[in-house]
């Protein structure tokens, strides 16, 4: 809580504040405040140092009713772009967000690999492939600490699946954490140096991150030299001395539960040392000093930032998480002259509802959201064309939130009333919508949002332990008919509409993965409606404290209130189709969405929810003319795309999501969009499918079975066709690669590569040149076929061509060899491939280089 003014401080040398710093203050200081800040001590001059969780946003201090954030594509969708420069740009428009919070770290950027297409938060990272992780990660980096705030790098490392994310042992042998999971990291390291590292929570063969000492303080600060300040995810500390001793400086969040107290009595006993301590406090001293440098107050308030040059960078950003996968028909670009006076139908509930992330701590407030159908009409109205749309599927797993249809019961603003009053309930709290006149909340607030988890934003300080919920507001539906509700909460609730109830979560209450687990099951109810008819909405919630266990939250009943018309899947899917046959031109948009991709669980399917694959295919045989859009943030299955000439990958794409797709399909951008992960044909065919989440045949262990070969690098070793290869992605134009040439290899591994690129079609472009290079078949360790080692995204006018040249490194030769534990760079003849994706038949050009004498190295 903000218990200070805000307030600047100055600079201090770190050893003389290490030595004033009694240990009682230094023992306080390894666990953080509350649940977004470090512990302070106001009387020596040390304040407190306030994160904010990322990775594609700047959520403030508040889950619940928190400042409205600017929301940027996620994770995947940013790396889609290739995009070195976009990236450094992102990174500084989240620092001036920072700025605005008053936050002086962000908790981002996120650069777990994704092994598996079903892994919860694989959305949130960038890609498949650690080159491209490390370098746009570092970019990202760079953008964020030159506008003076930390950036925090997570999650370290090998936190892949959500299942048992705690507890699971993810088994890797040496060389696939090597050259894959730790690469990213090390990388960001090389090119940016964060300020700080996250752990992660889970294992790693055999001993938990954040008291794993061979990574911490043997890698990390040792191999790579990296010297800054390491944190725990939250909850994410399971040891006292252990923790502190391998390298752990933060406990996260506070009040801590592994330190504090603990730590004293672990001192007292000899098990830790005052060098041990001071250790720890020396690197908190040391980002401290670096966010009193940032001018950034302490204990400040929060803003929001909306500037024209934020609303283009974030539509540019939606735009480049775009890619373009089939345009047989050459159906796009829509322009004026093809779509003038046509009517274009518009189908799917990811058109009509928008999705700018996927869940979790990813998740934010944002300030403005343009859906697809948004972005697309306005789109159509430029050009003289008219849009019709049909839902045509329930592709959602918790019905949509109610928010763009509630109003303040008193107020008439958008939004709605929350109250608290003291007490458990008795036996009419669930039963009535009444409250008795007489009595009045203990505390009440406004909100914007049917979506009320309460963990922060409410000062439970003022309340008691047992306090009860009344959620209000006025609810005007806009289609007469029937509605579906969803009700989800941690704790006993009771939806009432005019004061009739319509959804008992009381009796019925089973646990869910609502709220990280914490919550319930959706339970659903149906109502009759009338458009533009105000009804009365109430809802009742109570949670027992005693229930929430070991929980470090403070909160009440939290609870998530959806409402959507009612849709009958054949019905839908048929007047999907018959709109379809009517129109010029159809455009479906299909997908996933946050009640699918989210921290807390893994996905069980890579198939597109509900009855989306029947919708589709009911769409493409009734109109021929069909856009299929599909928005998702890791990989799905496209069962019917042989049939379908136009399909295009949107990932959650953050404030200016509909725009940014509006403006692909209607060719203000010509994509550029490359995918950053492989699109396998099925599920069987990802090579961790026999050893993932809650398939793994190992209970309690994760074993990286399938080594380096992960992603691209599978399909190429195996053979093994994709349905969409890593680093596809098409364009309005067409490009010609020529020219390739390369110096000799220097004894230090150094190559230049370059070669020509052109721009042969009519619209200007962007191609991105991707080097790879395939290691000798005989004389050295099983490589993949080929391995990216460098990406230039080229931006070329119509007929206009350039150089590239790009860099490369002993980097680009070595695999990590455990006998030694170094990388060594084998001598033998390479190939260098520049190509427009991983496949072979986009390699362009190729050309024959030496090493002549191995390399051997370590660190960075």
């Amino acid at each position: 809580m903000v218990n200070a003014p805000p307030q600047q401080f100055k600079k201090f040398d770190v050893e003389d504040k290490l030595a004033q710093l009694s240990m009682a203050t230094k023992i306080k200081l390894l666990g953080g405040k509350d649940f977004w800040t470090f512990e302070d001590s106001l009387d020596e001059g040390v304040p407190s140092l306030r994160t904010s969780d990322g990775p594609n946003g700047v959520r403030g201090r508040n889950f619940f009713n928190g400042v409205p954030s600017s929301c940027f594509p996620c994770g995947t969708g940013l790396a889609a772009s290739f995009d070195k420069g976009m990236m450094h740009r992102v990174g500084q428009a989240l620092g001036d967000e920072c700025r605005a919070k008053s936050a002086h770290v962000l908790l981002g950027p996120t650069v777990n690999i994704q092994r598996s297409p079903l892994g919860g938060r694989g959305f949130e990272s960038y890609s498949e492939d650690p080159l491209l992780s490390g370098l746009l990660a570092a970019e990202y980096i760079n953008g964020l600490q030159a506008k003076g705030v930390a950036a925090c790098i997570k999650h370290f490392v090998a936190n892949d699946q959500e299942f048992e994310r705690f507890s699971a042992d993810s088994v890797v042998s040496q060389r696939a954490l090597r050259e894959i999971y730790l690469e990213p990291f090390r990388l960001a390291v090389k090119h940016s140096n964060p300020k700080a590292f996250m752990t992660s929570y889970n294992r790693l063969n055999g001993k938990h991150c954040s008291e794993n000492k061979e990574l911490l303080d043997g890698i990390l600060r040792g191999e790579w030299g990296w010297d800054g300040l390491v944190m725990s995810d939250w909850m994410g500390v399971y040891s006292v001395d252990e923790s502190v001793k391998a390298g752990l400086d933060v406990e996260m969040p506070g009040p801590p539960v592994m330190r504090g107290s603990t730590v004293n009595r672990a001192f007292g006993a000899g098990k830790l040392a005052g060098e041990d301590i001071d250790d720890r406090v020396r690197n908190i001293l040391h980002l401290l000093n670096f966010a009193i440098d940032s001018s950034i107050p302490f204990y400040a308030g929060e803003d929001k930032v909306d500037t024209p040059e934020l609303r283009a960078l974030l539509r540019e950003a939606a735009a480049n998480a775009t890619v373009l996968l089939k345009n047989d028909s050459g159906l796009l670009p829509l322009s004026a002259a093809s779509t003038k006076g046509k009517k274009i139908a518009v189908i799917g509930t990811n058109a009509k509802v928008a999705y700018p992330s996927g869940g979790g701590s990813a998740s934010l407030a944002p300030s403005w959201l343009v859906s697809a159908l948004d972005g697309i009409t306005a789109a159509a109205d430029e050009v003289g064309a008219s849009v019709d749309y049909a839902v045509g599927v329930a592709a959602f797993r918790y019905v949509p939130l109610l928010d763009p249809y509630l109003t303040h019961p008193t107020s008439g603003k958008q939004g709605a009333l929350v109250e608290f009053y003291n007490g458990k309930p008795d036996g009419q709290w669930f039963k009535s919508a009444e409250v008795p006149k007489a009595t009045k909340p203990d505390f009440a607030l406004d909100t914007d949002t049917s979506l009320c988890f309460m963990i922060d934003g409410v000062p439970w300080e003022k309340l008691d332990r047992h306090v009860r919920a009344r959620y209000a507001a006025t609810f005007t539906p806009d289609t007469s008919g029937k509605w579906t509700f969803g009700l989800g909460s941690i704790g006993a609730s009771q939806l009432f509409l005019d004061g009739k109830p319509i959804i008992e979560n009381v009796e019925s209450y089973k646990p869910g993965e609502l709220f990280f687990n914490m919550g319930s099951q959706e339970v659903r109810g149906e109502v009759e409606l009338e458009a533009g008819k105000a009804y009365q909405l109430e809802l009742h919630g109570y949670v027992d404290p005693s229930s929430l266990g070991a929980s470090p939250f403070t909160f009440s009943s939290s609870f998530r209130i959806g409402g959507f018309p009612t849709v009958v899947p054949e019905t839908a899917r048929n007047e999907a189709a018959d709109l379809a046959s009517k129109s010029d031109l159809a455009i479906v948009v299909v997908g996933t969405n946050p009640d699918w991709e989210s921290e807390g669980f893994d996905r069980k399917t890579m198939r597109i929810p509900g009855e989306s694959d029947e919708l589709v295919r009911a769409v493409l045989a009734a109109n021929k003319n069909t856009i299929v859009v599909n928005q998702s943030g890791t990989p799905v299955e496209f069962p019917w795309v042989d049939d379908a000439a136009t399909v295009v990958q949107t990932f959650f794409g953050g404030n200016e999501l509909g725009n940014g797709l509006a403006d692909v399909l209607f060719g203000k951008v010509n994509p550029s969009g490359k995918l950053p992960l492989t699109f396998p044909v099925r599920l069987e065919d990802n090579p961790s499918f026999n050893s993932f989440g809650i398939t793994s045949d190992t209970p309690g262990k994760v074993v990286y079975s399938e080594g380096i070969y992960v992603g691209y690098r599978h399909y190429g070793r195996a053979k093994l066709a994709p349905a969409f290869p890593f680093g596809h992605g098409l364009s309005y134009t067409s490009f010609e690669f020529k020219s390739l040439s390369t110096s000799a290899v220097s004894d230090e591994g150094d190559l230049t590569v370059s070669f020509e690129v052109k721009n042969t079609g009519k619209v200007d472009g962007a191609e991105v040149a991707q080097v790879y290079v395939a290691a000798p078949v005989e004389g050295r360790i099983t490589s993949p076929v080929k391995e990216l080692k460098a990406f230039e995204k080229v931006v070329l006018k119509a007929g206009e061509g350039k150089t590239v040249e790009v860099k490369l490194s002993r980097e680009a030769f070595s695999y990590y060899d455990e006998r030694y534990g170094k990388f060594v760079a084998p001598k033998g003849v390479y190939e260098v491939r520049v190509a427009t994706s991983s496949s072979e038949k986009d390699v362009k050009l190729r050309a024959s280089v030496e090493v002549v004498k191995e390399i051997r190295w370590s660190g960075l």
